[in-house]
């Protein structure tokens, strides 16, 4: 089928209304109706091959809210009108180790990303979800809980959220530990929020004192100012786990020497260029580790969306039409978002919701 999208043909040309290809549901596939897609720092950056291996046409997309409109004969997870998502992954082998414990993200032989990954549809790679529809095989759909006024704010759930529920998970942030949030921006606030929903004492990091009051109402028990050198040294050494959300090339030192000893710094974070070298002695010393994580399992991401629902998490956003796409990159480089955006997809044709 042909359906509306936006998406660049060229890393020098603007993201712009174009029809693309949807495969009719195979046995396994679950049809969606897209509602909101949010605007993630990894669409940018792709869209104007500022990674590389940028595939063209490129229509972004992986925070994805819609509702079910068709399935294949073969689905029993989901039925027509059920409210889902999907968000980075749509595909892995399913059968390497890391699929068998339920962690596609690290799949052996390679998971298929939401958009510019190799596909046997049209174009030959994913477009993602800056579209009116998408088809997905039912093992990589997510089921929203959250009620209706809140779908908007769910969308960042499917990349933010899960990237750093993950590692909190993992590293088993909770009661009698202490979190430090590096970074109060897209990712960063949902750490914030989930850090204090999972039960630990949440130390926020910022560069600017503007951010303190901001960090405090997302649930920070402390924000530290890391520019300021008495701050940090109140904290040396306290730390069971960091969650550096920065993408931008820093010196790690400071955060590294915040840590307990056995404490981990995880990064989520993939900067332009890397990150200087750390102090070694600090790691040896402390018996430190310096950790990343990437997004999270099907399974895993649903533990996530469900935890959210009950507890009426979402993301803080800003709805947009998506003809303010290009408007909404600038800003985003610029900072100047709280804290994500979310596109209505409902203007894809040039009409606002409702």
């Amino acid at each position: 089928m042909i359906v509306r999208a936006y998406g660049a043909h060229a890393a020098d040309k603007q993201v712009e209304p174009m029809d693309i290809f949807r495969r009719d549901p195979r046995t396994h596939d679950v049809q969606i109706d897209i509602a909101y897609c949010g605007v993630c720092h990894s669409d940018l950056h792709t869209v104007r091959s500022e990674w590389a291996g940028t595939l063209f046409p490129c229509v972004p997309g992986h925070e994805i809210v819609g509702r079910v409109t068709a399935l294949g004969p073969g689905v029993t997870k989901f039925r027509v009108g059920d409210t889902v998502g999907v968000g980075c992954l749509v595909g892995s082998c399913q059968h390497c180790g890391s699929c068998d414990e339920g962690l596609e993200q690290y799949c052996e032989k390679g998971f298929v990303g939401t958009y510019n990954f190799p596909t046997e549809d049209a174009p030959g790679h994913t477009l993602g979800g800056y579209s009116g529809q998408i088809v997905v095989n039912e093992d990589f759909v997510l089921r929203i809980k959250h009620p209706p006024q809140q779908l908007a704010a769910v969308a960042p759930l499917l990349c933010a959220g899960i990237t750093t529920y993950s590692p909190l998970r993992h590293w088993k942030a909770g009661p009698g530990k202490k979190v430090g949030i590096v970074g109060i921006g897209g990712l960063g606030h949902m750490g914030i929020k989930l850090a204090d929903a999972l039960g630990a004492h949440v130390v926020a990091f910022t560069t600017s004192e503007g951010k303190r009051e901001d960090a405090k109402a997302l649930g920070a028990d402390e924000v530290v100012v890391s520019r300021n050198d008495n701050e940090m040294q109140q904290h040396a050494g306290s730390f069971d786990l960091i969650l550096n959300t920065v993408a931008a090339s820093h010196d790690l030192d400071p955060f590294v020497g915040l840590l307990k000893r056995d404490g981990t710094m995880c990064l989520v974070g993939v900067p332009e260029h890397a990150h200087p070298s750390p102090n070694v002695g600090q790691l040896i010393f402390g018996r430190r580790s310096i950790a990343g994580s990437l997004i999270g399992g099907i399974a895993e991401t649903q533990e996530m969306l469900d935890f959210c629902a009950e507890r009426g998490i979402v993301a803080d956003i800003e709805l947009i039409p998506i003809q303010q796409i290009e408007q909404a990159y600038d800003r985003m480089q610029r900072g100047d978002v709280k804290y994500r955006f979310v596109i209505d997809n409902a203007t894809l044709d040039g009409r606002p919701r409702g």
